[in-house]
């Protein structure tokens, strides 16, 4: 195996991807409240490399709202197909507005469209209201390319911990621990 925790998830998310049937970059995000209470969701990895783990939402959703006041997260993937996990755990960072800019771009049009429909997390008197508002947010670019909303970006996990899993009979699972350093990486094993 890898020395390298970002190398090693690679190999393991493109295992991943061969063979899990639905979304393998998926993942439970964590968060809390400056108070400590503890918030989780599934949301989609769209980037990963030496720097960290990205995702992007509505800054105004609850996940927004709880990263901008406590800028701390976890993050789990679980691959049942392979009997694998990785934990990750970190502070977080927003990316820069180019790099949000790009992503958004590649976005299908009506994610784009969404995105400028939807006030996330907000409450929803009914299903037609979200509706109406879609309709109208394409009427207003139509024939134009959509640009992200001020309030739309992404978020980087920048990994403490990164912690893989693998599922061993008798429940004598493996795992493996990764913490950073100044110098780089420490790793070991933990008990199951």
């Amino acid at each position: 195996m890898s020395d390298d925790p970002h190398a090693l998830f690679e190999e393991w998310l493109a295992e991943a991807t061969l063979s899990e049937p639905n979304d393998p970059t998926a993942m439970a995000l964590a968060t809390a409240t400056p108070d400590g209470l503890p918030s989780v969701r599934m949301v989609l990895l769209k980037g990963h490399d030496a720097r960290g783990f990205t995702f992007y939402t509505n800054l105004d959703s609850r996940k927004g709202g709880e990263l901008a006041a406590n800028p701390n997260a976890a993050l789990l993937f679980h691959w049942k197909s392979l009997r694998r996990q990785v934990r990750v755990e970190g502070a977080v960072e927003r990316v820069a507005d180019a790099e949000a800019d790009a992503y958004f771009a590649s976005r299908g049009r009506d994610s784009q469209l969404g995105a400028w429909a939807s006030e996330q997390s907000r409450p929803l008197d009914a299903r037609t209201t979200f509706e109406a508002r879609f309709q109208e947010t394409s009427a207003r670019f139509a024939g134009g390319d959509v640009p992200r909303p001020p309030r739309w970006s992404g978020f980087r996990i920048v990994p403490e911990r990164i912690e893989f899993w693998n599922d061993r009979a008798h429940r004598l699972h493996e795992r493996r621990l990764f913490t950073r350093t100044e110098e780089g990486w420490r790793q070991g094993l933990l008990y199951p």
